[in-house]
């Protein structure tokens, strides 16, 4: 009798603490929602010329490799051909504005996104030119939705938006990269993934066997479809498969409205490609990496890498630590 004590005790703490740990999770989550439009409050546009980045790795380069008098001398060449070309030069030149984008499932950056995009658009024209170079192997639906139509607030305003891909667009990623005028991609970069998938573990029987009962009530039939801890239904189960088609169908038609000619029917079956495949199917447009593309635009274009640097409290590092755990986990739907 007391080892049974005992040992319910031991469970009710665990579970006690599980769900204290849940509440916490989700009350932190509501909490940088709650918080979330003002994201960029008190942060910074960190501005890099990336001209002037190259130019000091050439200088280096040179100055390790040549022989003293010999790199004096083009040094000194290099000056007056430098002074020469800024006194002449009486015209703007075009600029290329560079944005990384680093997904996860929940796609956190967008937040930083949204401030830099805002920036660009309040100095950027016609003649210059936007390349974000993507890394992003999909995530939630809505977030990534939002993140794809700041980068729509670029194209719609006539500023030539390029995606370069060097590792993955694929799945979310995808979804944001189609909406450029052009996607550029590394040959091996993994590219497509257009599809949708739900997968949410379900505890109700272990529950059962420990002779705990889960109460879940709902006004509305489909509020909940499957649950995590109640028993999950057959009726429920095609709920969400057809909510899952719902999803499918927008995701390739956004596709066909920014993709024209891609055969979606061959593309959209949720599988992925490499940048040469891709490139024959028309998800990409060029082979090339984003450090080759920066280097044949540096001619003709100043380049300035933008980032925004968010002043965070300790509780939203909290949040987000929280949020990149929560970002491995198998749980609710995603394009994928």
């Amino acid at each position: 009798m007391l080892e049974a004590l005992i040992d319910y005790a031991l469970f009710t703490t665990k579970t006690l603490t599980l769900l204290a740990l849940l509440g916490l999770f989700v009350g932190l989550l509501l909490r940088a929602r709650h918080h979330g439009a003002h994201d960029g409050d008190g942060g910074r546009l960190e501005i890099i010329s990336l001209n002037d980045r190259f130019d000091d790795m050439a200088d280096g380069l040179k100055r390790a490799t040549q022989p003293p008098k010999a790199y004096k001398r083009w040094a000194k060449a290099e000056h007056k051909a430098h002074k020469a070309r800024n006194k002449a030069d009486t015209a703007e030149r075009p600029r290329l504005f560079v944005l990384d984008f680093h997904g996860d499932l929940l796609a956190s950056e967008v937040g930083g996104l949204r401030e830099t995009v805002s920036a660009v658009l309040q100095e950027a024209g016609e003649s210059d030119e936007v390349l974000v170079r993507l890394d992003n192997a999909g995530g939630a639906v809505h977030e990534h939705g939002l993140a794809a139509s700041q980068l729509l607030r670029v194209r719609r305003r006539g500023i030539p938006l390029t995606v370069a891909v060097d590792r993955v667009a694929a799945s979310g990623g995808y979804l944001m990269a189609c909406v450029a005028d052009r996607i550029v991609a590394a040959p091996f970069a993994i590219i497509g993934s257009i599809g949708v998938v739900a997968q949410l573990p379900n505890f109700h029987r272990w529950l059962e066997h420990q002779g705990i009962d889960f109460e879940l009530h709902t006004a509305g039939d489909y509020k909940r479809t499957l649950t995590l801890f109640g028993e999950n239904t057959e009726a429920g189960r095609v709920k969400l498969r057809e909510h899952l088609e719902e999803t499918h169908q927008l995701f390739k038609d956004f596709i066909r409205e920014y993709r024209k000619g891609v055969d979606l029917d061959k593309v959209a079956t949720g599988e992925y490609w490499y940048g040469e495949q891709a490139l024959g199917l028309g998800l990409v447009d060029d082979l090339t990496t984003s450090d080759d593309y920066l280097l044949a635009a540096r001619a003709g274009r100043d380049l300035y890498r933008l980032r925004w640097q968010a002043k965070k409290r300790p509780w939203q590092r909290l949040v987000t630590g929280i949020r990149a755990l929560l970002s491995r986990l198998p749980l609710g739907v995603a394009v994928s």
